[in-house]
């Protein structure tokens, strides 16, 4: 598995110099994102690609090979599979599709047979690809620019993946890896979990998944990881519709959505409800942080978002910690006499970044909290720029998980995409932000009985 993802060199097998091409996709992308190995284009039409010398077939490489990239028609996979293991290839990454997903189990039982005999794994077939940023590997046919970060996203859907990795630009969010698995024929999530279990470059683990093969050894490397570091599965095919959509897509079988979730409870794994809310949970658990008990402050400067919020972590079981007097009063220096020093800390609008600093201050000596919420409505007297400063500081000043929600206008959002380029989880609404903290907190206490 090493060699999938710090691989010496690579064969980029069915490369193309004609732009729009899969093949000519995948070898710029490794090139241009800064791939600091060898590389090597294969192809019998051309002499160079990319200025690179371009071989007949990977066995006419003057060199070792670690990883082979198949772009190439599904009938001719099998053989080209067969000669990358010849050459001494480790792993086949397998692009093409046209296999059990297209009605052809024997095409892709016979590619099998070869990674068999010559001992070479294989991840795909039917994929876009995968991306390691730590060694500048993206090896997709996707987006270029991928920002290096610390969540790995495992996606058996092929468009969906390419979709999130443009989406994750956008949204500033840092990936440490993304891997595509397709019909996964060989490499599975079981398989992933465990070599990113100890990746140190991997803080959290996100999966779409549509269906597991082996749902022992699944649940088994899940538990293992989740006493290490989160895994966030979206699992799709929750429906009777859905589980037909999922057979249809991937050559999957769903299974009982009832049966999945026993499964993610005992193993420590969190089910997130939608894509939004699995990014959501990732930034905060990008940070690194773990909780350490479940006391939660809310500090606001609105009184509305502050109920929201309150409302939320309810629903969703935070407990808000009961402040002491001696809390109250060392909150009540912060606000006006018409603020509120209960949970939440209303601050009230006549609220600075200075008093949002300081009410954070308190919250991050008291050991009593060990959880903070913080919630800011634009306002001419709070400038959320000096605001998203404090956060930062104050994140990087204590271990305690920190989210906040800030909702306003156009110098808001410049606040927030401040705060994401720093990894900083924010978000646009109070239910959001709770929604984070509250799978922190239970990844947190769930990972000690594990």
């Amino acid at each position: 598995m090493d060699a999938l993802f710090n691989p010496r060199s690579i064969a980029v097998i069915g490369a193309s110099k004609t732009p729009g091409k899969i093949g000519h996709a995948i070898l710029t992308n490794i090139v241009k994102y800064g791939f600091r190995g060898r590389v090597y284009p294969v192809n019998p039409k051309y002499d160079e690609i990319e200025d690179l010398k371009c071989y007949p077939t990977v066995l006419d490489i003057p060199d070792e090979i670690d990883l082979a990239i198949i772009v190439i028609p599904a009938e001719q996979v099998p053989k080209a599979v067969g000669e990358a293991g010849a050459k001494g290839a480790k792993v086949a990454v397998v692009i093409s599709s046209g296999f059990k997903e297209a009605g052809r189990a024997d095409l892709e039982e016979s590619l099998l047979e070869y990674a068999r005999k010559y001992n070479i794994r294989i991840l795909g077939p039917n994929i876009f690809g995968l991306c390691y940023t730590p060694k500048r590997l993206n090896a997709t046919f996707g987006p270029q620019d991928v920002i290096p970060g610390s969540i790995a996203l495992v996606s058996q859907s092929g468009a969906l993946g390419i979709a999130l990795m443009g989406w994750t630009i956008v949204e500033k969010v840092g990936l440490s890896a993304l891997i595509s698995l397709g019909n996964k024929a060989d490499i599975d999530d079981a398989d992933l979990l465990e070599w990113l279990r100890d990746d140190p470059n991997t803080s959290v683990i996100l999966i779409y998944l549509e269906g597991v093969k082996d749902g022992r050894r699944f649940m088994e490397e899940a538990r293992k990881t989740s006493v290490k570091k989160p895994v966030i599965v979206i699992k799709a095919g929750k429906t009777r519709r859905g589980m037909q959509a999922v057979a249809s897509h991937t050559g999957s079988l769903a299974g009982m959505d009832s049966v999945y979730n026993a499964a993610f409870e005992q193993s420590g794994v969190l089910r997130a409800g939608s894509l939004e809310e699995a990014f959501d949970w990732a930034r905060l658990f990008s940070t690194k942080k773990v909780s350490k008990g479940e006391n939660t402050i809310i500090i606001t400067n609105g009184g509305g978002v502050g109920v929201l919020a309150t409302d939320a972590c309810e629903e969703l079981g935070v407990k808000l910690l009961d402040p002491t007097e001696d809390l109250k009063r060392e909150f009540m220096a912060y606000m006006p006499p018409f603020g509120s020093p209960r949970n939440p800390v209303d601050i009230t609008g006549q609220a600075t970044h200075v008093e949002f600093e300081g009410a954070i201050d308190v919250a991050i000596r008291k050991d009593i909290i060990n959880n903070i919420i913080v919630l800011y409505c634009q306002t001419a007297v709070a400038d959320p720029i000096k605001l998203a400063e404090v956060l930062i500081k104050a994140n990087k000043s204590t271990d305690k998980p920190i989210v906040a929600a800030m909702i306003g206008g156009e110098k808001v959002s410049e606040a927030m995409d401040m705060l994401k380029r720093e990894g900083f989880p924010v978000y646009p609404t109070p239910e959001r932000a709770v929604s984070s903290m509250a799978a922190m907190i239970k990844w947190s206490m769930k990972r000690r009985v594990l």
